[in-house]
């Protein structure tokens, strides 16, 4: 009988499309899941009868409690090489090995771009009244030539966040706890010398730190009180990073020009979440991730890593 392998949260079906599963199809039944399993109870019960499990990003979490609920479970499998919503240590006390993907790098860096484009030129207010025969422009773009962009985190995505920012003639500056002076020369960027100044300063706030114990809640309502009225704040990072109550009311009072969002507090959004209707806010649904390239990459991965444990040497081990 073959180990049955459940993939979890294959919301456009395409888990078994970008990536070749032939070679494991003799030993593994795969079983796709398009919707998204938020309750512990659920989840216990649809993976009881599953030895394989493919978890996208960190969309579900997979505590002590739920792992002691799948007796059958052998093998989990995480998108990417980073994941804080696994309890490793419960997993290695019940024989579960835990593996990582390979992933594209590009993705988050071209939806910042996309977000942020879409605020400074109101492309969907635009796109809205031009389809339902409303005004013929109604919105002044901001410009992006000689603005500053502030970068929150210069790392592998924040580097490349700069470099387009560069080219489109703007002033880069970035600002991370421990960012060396080195790395912003680096990058040619500009080393803000605090959080506070690269706030008050910017025209263009994008958020590119991990999230941690040190990141979470950093930015608040002080530190939107900081920005500008003319600013934009874009957020493809994680969700918990910025105050989510404190961004909605800047958006309700106007305080800010807008705010470009791809994570949440919540995912999937809930129906009735006040994010849906909050105004000056251009959402996407945590799409940073989803481009071919990285689900070729994150399921092609998971193929290697299925038939490396099935040959006994399981590869990109996480814990």
């Amino acid at each position: 009988m073959p180990l049955r392998c459940a993939v979890l949260d294959d919301y456009q079906g395409v888990a078994t499309e970008v990536a070749d599963w032939s070679s494991v199809a003799d030993d593994v039944e795969v079983v796709g899941f398009r919707e998204h399993f938020g309750d512990e109870d659920a989840l216990a019960a649809v993976l009881a009868d599953f030895d394989i499990v493919v978890t996208l990003r960190e969309r579900v979490p997979f505590p002590a409690s739920l792992l002691a609920r799948l007796p059958r479970l052998r093998l989990l499998i995480a998108s990417g090489m980073r994941n804080t919503v696994i309890d490793y240590a419960a997993a290695e006390a019940r024989g579960v090995t835990v593996c990582g993907t390979p992933s594209a790098s590009t993705p988050p860096v071209e939806l910042t771009w996309a977000l942020l484009l879409g605020l400074a030129r109101g492309l969907v207010a635009e796109n809205d009244a031009l389809r339902s025969g409303g005004p013929w422009q109604s919105t002044v773009g901001a410009d992006l030539h000689g603005r500053r962009l502030g970068l929150l985190g210069l790392g592998k995505i924040g580097g490349r966040v700069a470099q387009v920012g560069l080219a489109f003639g703007m002033r880069v500056c970035a600002w991370s706890r421990h960012l060396t002076k080195e790395r912003a020369e680096e990058v040619g960027v500009e080393l803000a010398p605090s959080k506070e100044e690269l706030l008050a300063s910017s025209d263009f706030v994008s958020v590119h730190l991990a999230l941690g114990e040190r990141t979470r809640g950093l930015i608040g309502a002080a530190e939107l009180a900081l920005l500008k009225p003319t600013a934009y704040l874009v957020n493809t990072s994680r969700a918990a990073i910025v105050d989510q109550d404190a961004l909605l009311a800047a958006l309700h009072e106007g305080r800010i020009a807008g705010a470009g969002v791809d994570v949440f507090d919540i995912e999937p959004l809930p129906a009735d979440h006040p994010m849906r209707s909050a105004p000056r806010l251009l959402a996407t649904p945590h799409l940073g991730y989803v481009s071919r390239a990285n689900y070729e990459a994150y399921y092609g991965g998971a193929v290697e890593d299925i038939r490396a444990f099935l040959a006994g040497a399981p590869v990109r081990r996480l814990g």
